[in-house]
């Protein structure tokens, strides 16, 4: 099943998203980092949030008085997205793209990108597109956020690889959205994103994930990066 259904399906009959509308306590972490490491206040800046979803994090920031764009794959969460910010009187732009294909947008238009586990699912080849795609829309000296799925010290990441594996390394079928997700380990991740960025801060956090009523324990990647 293609991504942009299974993601689709997944907004209309959610088991695993939560349609929650405050930003994620990870991210609102990483805005603190750069007001006090950064030196970078939260206002009058362009901002790419990549799989947007239903708008949690690019309305909040639009709040704060950004220019905001959030590129999302299922038209279900950009109508929640667009709803939420007519009621909360702002105006960020959403758009249906796949995050794991050509961005349109110029060169250098944004001063910070976020990616809160939204590349899980590109497979290698849309995931080099995403990282030179990033690298050639993100400003000199932008900052680059990223959440990501960790396999170290993960044991439902590690029994789903040996239970159901994709085609490609560390990937499993999430039988239940029809997905293949792809997890890292630190030197993994870090091989992977240090071509293109600098990374800052690489931290390992432990979060329980909400499916079908359970939770789970994940481990994920918390990345603050930077172009140079």
């Amino acid at each position: 099943m293609p991504q942009d259904i299974a993601w689709e399906n997944e907004y209309q009959n959610p088991q695993l998203i939560t349609k929650e509308d405050r930003p994620q306590k990870d991210v609102l972490r990483f805005f603190k980092f750069l007001k006090k490491v950064g030196g970078i206040a939260l206002e009058n800046l362009t901002v790419l949030d990549l799989g947007s979803g239903t708008g949690r994090n690019a309305n909040y920031l639009a709040e704060l008085g950004n220019k905001v764009i959030g590129l999302e794959i299922s038209p279900t969460a950009i109508d929640l997205a667009e709803s939420r910010a007519k009621e909360m009187r702002i105006e960020v732009e959403y758009l249906l793209h796949d995050i794991g294909s050509v961005y349109p947008f110029g060169n250098e238009t944004f001063d910070l990108v976020l990616d809160v586990t939204s590349s899980n699912s590109l497979n290698s080849k849309e995931r080099e597109i995403y990282l030179s795609e990033v690298f050639r829309v993100l400003k000199k000296g932008g900052y680059f956020f990223v959440k990501g799925l960790c396999k170290e010290g993960d044991k439902n990441a590690k029994a789903l690889i040996k239970i159901n594996p994709g085609l490609e390394p560390d990937t499993y079928i999430n039988e239940d959205m029809n997905l293949i997700e792809r997890v890292f380990t630190q030197q993994d991740f870090i091989n992977l994103y240090a071509k293109y960025f600098k990374i800052i801060k690489l931290i390992k956090k432990t979060n329980y994930t909400r499916f079908r009523g359970q939770s789970y324990k994940r481990n994920f990647w918390l990345a603050y990066m930077k172009k140079i």
